[in-house]
This record gives C-alpha cells, sequence and structure tokens, in this order.
C-alpha cells in the first residue's frame, strides 16, 4: 500500500520483492501497527517524504533474507523474528551519534517515511535497527510496541520521576505508557476528547485514578504531563495543569501550532519539552520492561488492503487502543 503525494490515500500496488543491500536484512511481514505518524504522512503534514512511500513502521516479522556485511554480533538469522522502529538508519559518525543520541542524528532516515515501511508483505530494513522481540507477544500484540510503546517510553522517562502524571489523548501510546505507570506506581490522569466516555472509562480500567475531558482540570496539581493528542492548543492548558517545577512533554512528532499564551504559566520552573524518534537503547529497556509488567496492547485488526480503513478510523477518533494491520 503506497502513497504518491496526491492527497488520495493509499493504493494498493504490485512491486517486486525488494533486495536487501549492505548491512540489511529482508523480512517478510507478519503485522504492522499503524501509528499517527502514517496519519500524518498521508494527510500531507510532514515535509518531504520520499514518495511514492510505503508507510509503516511498528513491523513485525521474520528475516527471510540477508544483504551482505550484516554484522556478526547482532546475531540476526533466516528465521529470526524481529521489529522493526520509526528510526531505520543513522550515519553513526557525528556528534549526535557519537554522544549516545542518534535520535537527534542529521542525516537520520525513517521507516515508512524515507524507507518503505511495513504496509507490504516484505520490507528492507537496517540490520542495525531491528530488535529481537519478547516471546510472550505475538505478532499483532507486538506491533503497537515499536512506536507508540518505544516513543511513548522514550516521552515518560523525559517526563522524570512524576508521582502525579497527566496524559493527554488516550489512545495508542497513552494506554500502553500507563500500564507502566500504574505498574511504577504512579498517579495517571487521562485526558480525552471532550464526551469521550468510552476512551475514559477504558483508562480508569487500566488504572488511572481520574479521567475527563481534555477542557477540564485535573482534581489535583500535575508533576508531569504528556502529550500524545497533536493539538498545540492543549500546551498552555497542560501547563497551567502542572505544579511549579512541572514538566510538560510533547511526544509526537507532528503537532498544529501553539498558540500564545502569558508567560506565568511556563514562569515557576515549569519546563515544556519535545521528543525526537527514539534511540536503540529506548527499544532495549521498553522491550526489556514491557513483558514484566506486563504491558498488553488492545488491538483491532485490519487487512493490509484496508489500510486506508484503518488511517479513516484513526483520522476520525474511532479507536480505542491500537490498529493493526495483517498481511
Amino acid at each position: 500500500m503506497r502513497y504518491h503525494g496526491d492527497g488520495q490515500g493509499l493504493r494498493a500496488e504490485e512491486l517486486p520483492v525488494p533486495e536487501p543491500g549492505p548491512g540489511d536484512v529482508r523480512v517478510r511481514v507478519s503485522a504492522c501497527g499503524v501509528c499517527r505518524t502514517d496519519l500524518h504522512v498521508v494527510d500531507d503534514e510532514l515535509p518531504e517524504p520520499a514518495l511514492p512511500i510505503v508507510p509503516g513502521h511498528e513491523i513485525v516479522g521474520v528475516v527471510d533474507a540477508l544483504g551482505p556485511d550484516v554484522p556478526k554480533d547482532l546475531d540476526l538469522a533466516i528465521g529470526t523474528r524481529v521489529g522493526i522502529p520509526w528510526l531505520g538508519w543513522t550515519c553513526g559518525r557525528c556528534a549526535a551519534c557519537r554522544d549516545g543520541r542518534e535520535n537527534l542524528c542529521p542525516e537520520a532516515r525513517f521507516t515508512g517515511y524515507q524507507r518503505d515501511g511495513g504496509y507490504a508483505d516484505y520490507v528492507v530494513a537496517d540490520a542495525r535497527y531491528c530488535f529481537r522481540l519478547p516471546d510472550a507477544y505475538g505478532d499483532v500484540a507486538a506491533a503497537p510496541l515499536l512506536c507508540a510503546g518505544l516513543i511513548g517510553h522514550r516521552a515518560y522517562r523525559l517526563a522524570g520521576d512524576a508521582r502525579r502524571l497527566g496524559l493527554y489523548g488516550f489512545g495508542a501510546a497513552a494506554h500502553l505508557i500507563a500500564q507502566v505507570a500504574v505498574h511504577e506506581g504512579r498517579e495517571v490522569h487521562a485526558f480525552t476528547r471532550p464526551g469521550d466516555d468510552e476512551a475514559q472509562d477504558f483508562a480508569r480500567s487500566l488504572g488511572a485514578v481520574w479521567a475527563g475531558g481534555s477542557d477540564e482540570r485535573p482534581s489535583a496539581s500535575l508533576d508531569a504531563a504528556i502529550l500524545f493528542a497533536p493539538v498545540g492548543a492543549l500546551v498552555p492548558m497542560a501547563l497551567e495543569a502542572v505544579r511549579p517545577g512541572g514538566v510538560v512533554v510533547c511526544a509526537g512528532i507532528h503537532m498544529s501550532d501553539l498558540p500564545s499564551f502569558p508567560y506565568r504559566l511556563l514562569w515557576e520552573e515549569r519546563v515544556l519539552r519535545s521528543v525526537a524518534n527514539l534511540t536503540r537503547q529506548d527499544a532495549l529497556e521498553f522491550l526489556e520492561i514491557a513483558p514484566r509488567v506486563p504491558v498488553r496492547a488492545q488491538t483491532k485488526r485490519y487487512a493490509l488492503a484496508d489500510a486506508n480503513a484503518a488511517l479513516d478510523d484513526l483520522r476520525a477518533g474511532r479507536l480505542t487502543g491500537a490498529a493493526v494491520l495483517v498481511p
């Protein structure tokens, strides 16, 4: 399923099975999660995708071919089950890469955006950015862990040691990281679209102590808040909800413009920060934590040919949990 940049959604196309290049592996796709970033790609909200592009960066599959020069220490063989995330390639040479901040590599390439992704039967990936998956998860259950889980985990750690945590936008990422937060003894406050009783009930079922609309104030001041909803207008609302010294983390790769807001909302040493991509260390940490919690993804399956319907459901807010495509 490819996007051609014409605003007409994805097209089903028959393409040659790709061949892995140096350092690459080819993976036969078993499942691919549908992420809001995919929606930003097909809605033309991200600049300069490599068109035409196959979206998808929550990929689960089995290695079925190795290119030349795959590093031996990765221990990848034909038949190995792996996950492939958003960050698909980095240079390894720049200051950011050398500093352990490969998520900020200026030459980075991203799966489903500049490298063809997992809305397909096969995908070629840089072997360095393929991760073995916990046996506790089936293919469909594992798919949302690879972006909703990994980016959510990075945002969660950047929020600091917050006892009282607000999650704005209770979708794929929030419902996963809420489980980690509850497991670690945090108080989770869930903010949904106003009037979305189903999402609020879902949040409470996962251990949230409070759930309400994003236009409501929480029952107590928050220590930190994470914004998964790509709505810039939520930023001043979240700043107003956190205590002095609190942290607001913007977790999405794209967000609508932030409105003007008074300095008093940022004052008293409140911190506003963004999350950019992920690192391999983020993946290793979260994939080790997830089965211990255990994190459980609520999923809805779609056939690969129904990718446009899955994106429409995500766009309209009709999903509780995560959509997953199954070839």
